[in-house]
């Protein structure tokens, strides 16, 4: 389990050939809350986004991502449902309990690896809040709703 911080300019490497594919630029979550795949940055110039299936990553290192075969990476036709930083972002977002209590705004997520399952979100209350008080992570296993003005997840199943 991570956070998608750490995982964010990550190299992804295809492991036949040793050569680093591209970089992790964002996630793509589906309205359920799981992680669909990750959007890779590839190119010199002109980098493009290219969409990774959770499914097909062979493995998920510290210093890399690795892929067995290039042809996973699939170029972006459509934006995805939602990611956490670019089109449709949900980063900045206003959290809410089912109960209609506050939480926070949503700053990132923690999610296991292999199977895409967002597991807890870390949100903030500020940048003040953040120094006094420290980054909060709410922890949750139960889908939640992500709606245009905020985010509704189930806080009572930890």
């Amino acid at each position: 389990m991570r956070t998608f911080s750490l995982l964010k300019g990550q190299p992804v490497f295809d492991t036949r050939s040793g050569t680093k594919i591209g970089e992790i630029s964002d996630l793509c979550i589906l309205s359920t809350g799981k992680v669909k795949g990750l959007l890779v940055k590839k190119g010199v110039f002109f980098k493009q986004s290219y969409f990774l299936d959770i499914q097909n990553v062979a493995s998920f290192g510290w210093d890399g991502v690795m892929v067995t075969d290039t042809g996973q990476l699939q170029k972006l036709k459509e934006s995805p449902e939602y990611t956490l930083n670019h089109q449709h972002s949900l980063d900045g977002m206003m959290m809410l309990s089912k109960s209609g209590e506050s939480l926070g705004l949503l700053k990132d997520v923690y999610f296991q690896e292999e199977v895409g399952t967002i597991v807890g979100y870390e949100i903030t209350d500020g940048f003040f809040s953040d120094i006094t008080e420290g980054k909060q992570v709410i922890q949750s296993g139960k889908p939640l709703a992500i709606g245009k003005d905020a985010i509704i997840v189930d806080v009572n199943d930890t």
